[in-house]
């Protein structure tokens, strides 16, 4: 796994983890180490604060009621949650795999609404020049 860095997170290392996470798997062997999966735990809560914040800043200029604001504001309040747990600071090597699987999920989902956002206000763009 690629290493971390201080401050924050680089884009391409925690999309390398990403996909490094969720292709662990749970139900076998071997396991990932339970120091490894916090690790990346704590990357990418690190690195989806820093998009939330973004894609809410983003959601302010597309109406509330389109479909990719309502999708953001489900996924914010998701990641609002969930980023404010507090790390598991011990458990099983399955349980933290899976605590880091999900966040490693969030973190797509929240990138996935950043990209929606961006459709949204570029159409938005568009009719406005347009009109």
């Amino acid at each position: 796994m690629a290493g971390l860095a201080a401050g924050a997170p680089d884009k391409d290392v925690v999309l390398a983890n990403l996909e490094t996470v969720l292709a662990w798997d749970l139900n076998g062997s071997p396991l990932p180490r339970v120091s490894e999966a916090l690790a990346v735990i704590e990357q990418f809560t690190s690195y989806g604060r820093i998009v939330a914040d973004d894609l809410h800043a983003r959601c302010l200029d597309v109406p509330a009621d389109s479909d990719a604001a309502r999708t953001a504001q489900a996924v914010l309040g998701e990641a609002s949650r969930r980023f404010n747990l507090s790390p598991p600071y011990y458990g099983t090597a399955r349980a933290v795999g899976q605590r880091a699987q999900n966040a490693a999920r969030l973190v797509q989902a929240l990138l996935r609404a950043v990209d929606r956002i961006g459709e949204a206000q570029a159409h938005s763009a568009d009719n406005n020049s347009t009109s």
